[in-house]
């Protein structure tokens, strides 16, 4: 079964909105690069950008060169950089982010749309995923058909148990073929690769992806959580 007849999109783009750069790959990558395998014209907004002074001048030069090549791997078509402060969302009036995603979303029209979980521990993925679904609303003829929130190791899983809401995948995409290229993706953000045990390992993400793949009988996987689907 391919990817477009699991998601059951209209065929349109595919959009993945990252708080962060590296988050599209840490949660996505795998789908990414198998959606874009597939021919699907697939595009990651990237919410924030850091800033001066909390981030030197280069280490921002560093993350924008790493997450270019990190999506030319994947095949991703367009990177869409929204440039609000990172770790400040909270501080942005909430109006200009969903209008930041809605413009973008109006734009593209894309018939998937890939975002943050809710339940995550950074304010900044809570509120993408708010604005995301605000962008989203099917108040036009036009909309995404299909909402799925992906995990992001060391946010999603450090929630407050019972107290947020938690991550359970009813969604799975088999990356077993492009597993690898995700790892890859993950090593060009080399300022943000840590080494094992830490959560943003290399060795981490591949014991994910066991773990989903496994729960579905796959060698690898990556899980989500359906928020919408049109049929």
């Amino acid at each position: 079964m391919s990817t477009t007849d699991f998601i059951n999109t209209n065929g349109g783009p595919v959009l993945v909105v990252a708080p962060h750069p590296d988050d599209e790959v840490l949660g996505a990558g795998g789908t990414i690069a198998r959606l874009a395998g597939e021919g699907r014209e697939v595009h990651v907004a990237i919410v924030t950008r850091g800033q001066q002074p909390r981030f030197s001048q280069d280490q921002i030069a560093t993350v924008q060169a790493e997450a270019a090549a990190a999506h030319g791997h994947l095949g991703v078509t367009h990177t869409h950089w929204l440039d609000f402060p990172a770790a400040e969302l909270a501080e942005q009036p909430h109006g200009a982010l969903n209008a930041g995603l809605g413009t973008l979303i109006r734009d593209l029209a894309p018939g998937l749309v890939l975002a943050p979980h809710p339940g995550d521990i950074h304010l900044d993925h809570q509120l993408s995923f708010l604005s995301t679904l605000v962008a989203s609303r099917p108040h036009q003829a036009e909309y995404p058909t299909t909402i799925a929130a992906y995990e992001t190791l060391s946010e999603t899983n450090w929630n407050a148990p019972y107290l947020t809401p938690p991550f359970l995948p009813n969604v799975f995409v088999d990356i077993s073929g492009t597993l690898e290229r995700k790892l890859e993706a993950f090593r060009l953000f080399a300022s943000q690769v840590k080494p094992a045990p830490h959560e943003r390992s290399v060795e981490s993400l591949r014991a994910l992806a066991t773990l989903r793949g496994a729960t579905v009988h796959r060698p690898a996987a990556e899980g989500f959580v359906l928020v919408r689907t049109v049929v």
